[in-house]
């Protein structure tokens, strides 16, 4: 065409959580079911939506005022909910008008960095969601600024590496956290907020936080948010939603919180804009916004979010004990959200290993996927797993990492299935490692 379509920044789209589905599709076409442990979608693995809750959002689609327009900004009520929800945490406080709310997260992601200039940059951590280092890069014109998170520490950022890259970098304006964290199952720890806060402070930066699965913790864990360790003196953002936690990932439902907004000409300019955006799209969907509070102060809400938790609980302790002794990998507890990411140690990969496929129609498939140049080596083992045992996870090289490993899910409700799912990659990871060479062969 007479001119270029796209900016260079669109490059950086990617989504490999949903990217590999079309190969797992080709696999399924040949007669194979597929284990799918590509997506966070609780629906897609078993989850029962229990009966009370499922009763009130058929008596709101039974209401007229279900099917008009909510306020641009969300349904007043709603927004009190939730700001009175966040203000009981004794942290910061916040009134409705600071309550923003969007189609899902995704699209308040997209609209956040959409409206920053390209030389302000928004620094995350890696493994990153796709989601934010995508939209991070897309608008920035270039890769997405990252801090690491450390596989040998519990997932902990490493402070000192995002400390140095923020100081010698004043086009970074913010510091995102994702806590708890995806892809890792990692909580920080109030020490590891508190600094985050530090840094902010000192460089005069926004501190913006994906809590989304703030209320899925286990195992004697629990996560510590945003507004209760920001102080009054430092903008900040919450990104929150219900896909996950009632869960509802089909309400396509999210808000952000806005913190502290009138510290900063520039943060209020942001919040200003945000909202205005949202006034020109008219409003968010009504149906989810009017059943929130209906849901969360229903008197089975608490319990029922308790029991969900355990039971993701038992079955991070369930892969703890099948993957936590394989050998050539890092293994770290979960203690949030409903994902593990696992690490293959350094020098255990390589271009020859390969996994046994008797279906020739299969290795097909695979050998036309393995064509791809400069392919990472964990994508080689996320598309080995894929042919040979039909379990379709996420290479961690696709969250925008160096590390080399891939991502899982603990979404599985039937334990029986759960256990066999991870008994059979720990058989194909011990396989995959010692088919080219024996130093990892058990005596």
């Amino acid at each position: 065409m007479r001119q270029l379509l796209l900016r260079p920044g669109a490059g950086e789209l990617n989504y490999e959580i949903r990217g590999i589905v079309k190969k797992a599709r080709m696999i399924e076409e040949l007669g194979y079911p597929i284990t799918w442990e590509n997506i966070g979608d609780p629906i897609q693995k078993n989850n029962t939506i229990p009966e009370w809750m499922k009763e009130i959002v058929s008596s709101l689609v039974q209401e007229d005022q279900t099917y008009g327009y909510a306020d641009s900004k969300g349904m007043m009520a709603t927004r009190r909910f939730l700001a009175n929800l966040t203000n009981q945490k004794g942290g910061v406080q916040i009134g409705p008008e600071d309550i923003l709310f969007f189609n899902g997260l995704g699209d308040g992601i997209a609209k956040l960095y959409q409206f920053l200039i390209p030389t302000a940059r928004i620094i995350g951590p890696s493994p990153a969601y796709s989601t934010h280092s995508s939209a991070e890069a897309a608008h920035a014109n270039t890769r997405p600024l990252t801090y690491n998170l450390d596989p040998d520490n519990n997932w902990y950022p490493d402070m000192e590496d995002l400390y140095n890259k923020v100081k010698y970098n004043d086009s970074i304006v913010g510091i995102l956290i994702i806590n708890p964290d995806n892809p890792t199952g990692m909580v920080y720890p109030r020490e590891v907020l508190d600094r985050f806060v530090e840094i902010a402070r000192e460089f005069n930066l926004l501190l913006i936080a994906d809590e989304i699965y703030q209320n899925i913790t286990y195992n004697g864990y629990e996560a510590i948010s945003l507004a209760e360790i920001l102080g009054n003196d430092l903008p900040g953002i919450s990104l929150k939603g219900i896909s996950k936690e009632f869960p509802w990932p089909g309400s396509r439902c999210g808000w952000m919180e806005f913190y502290n907004q009138h510290t900063s000409k520039e943060f209020t300019k942001l919040c200003t804009t945000l909202e205005n955006a949202k006034m020109i799209e008219v409003c968010s969907t009504t149906l989810p916004q009017l059943a929130i509070p209906k849901i969360m102060s229903h008197p089975a809400y608490r319990e029922y979010r308790k029991t969900a938790n355990a039971a993701i609980g038992i079955r991070s302790r369930i892969m703890e004990e099948v993957l936590g002794q394989v050998r050539g990998i890092k293994f770290n507890k979960t203690k949030g959200a409903f994902y593990n990411t696992i690490i293959f140690e350094e020098g255990v990969l390589d271009e020859n290993q390969f996994l046994p496929i008797p279906d020739a129609r299969v290795q097909k498939h695979l050998d036309q996927w393995l064509q791809e140049k400069e392919m990472p080596h964990d994508k080689r083992f996320v598309y080995h797993l894929l042919a040979a045992e039909r379990i379709c996870v996420v290479p961690v090289s696709s969250f925008c990492s160096e590390l080399r490993g891939f991502r899982v899910t603990l979404l599985e409700e039937n334990e029986d299935v759960f256990r066999n799912t991870f008994e059979r990659l720990a058989r194909s990871i011990h396989t995959y490692l010692n088919s080219s060479k024996d130093v990892l062969v058990d005596s």
